[in-house]
């Protein structure tokens, strides 16, 4: 929760580096907090529009919310890999683009500092196959 919390604090800024828990466990949080929040739709009928089109009132306030933080999230987490970020837009690219994003945001951080920034990690030596 407090890696979903940090984005929120750090909603404006694009520069910096991001570690990969602090992008999924934001992931994750977001993820549960919006499935609650379908069921939440779905059992009240708080719908917008009608028919396969409806989506949930709450959810999509949810969304524009998160927006934000979640793109200024990911510019971060590609700088720790050593992009710039704006390869965020290759999401735009259908299918494509979307498994490209998520090979960069699995990818571990790109040791030592680069040029947004010291490694997040600190200055302890990169082990391979660890999580963060």
């Amino acid at each position: 929760m407090n890696d979903f919390l940090t984005a929120f604090n750090k909603y404006s800024e694009v520069s910096g580096r991001s570690r990969r828990r602090e992008y999924w466990m934001y992931t994750l949080v977001a993820t549960v907090i919006a499935v609650v929040l379908d069921f939440f739709d779905r059992a009240f009928d708080l719908k917008l529009g009608h028919g396969e089109a409806a989506v949930g009132m709450v959810g999509s306030i949810f969304s524009l919310i998160t927006l934000i933080p979640t793109v200024t999230l990911g510019i971060r987490r590609l700088h720790d890999t050593g992009r710039s970020g704006w390869w965020v837009f290759i999401v735009l690219i259908p299918v494509a683009g979307w498994i490209a994003y998520f090979i960069f945001s699995i990818t571990d951080s790109q040791p030592g500092a680069n040029t947004w920034g010291p490694n997040p990690k600190g200055n302890a030596p990169v082990q391979s196959g660890t999580w963060g």
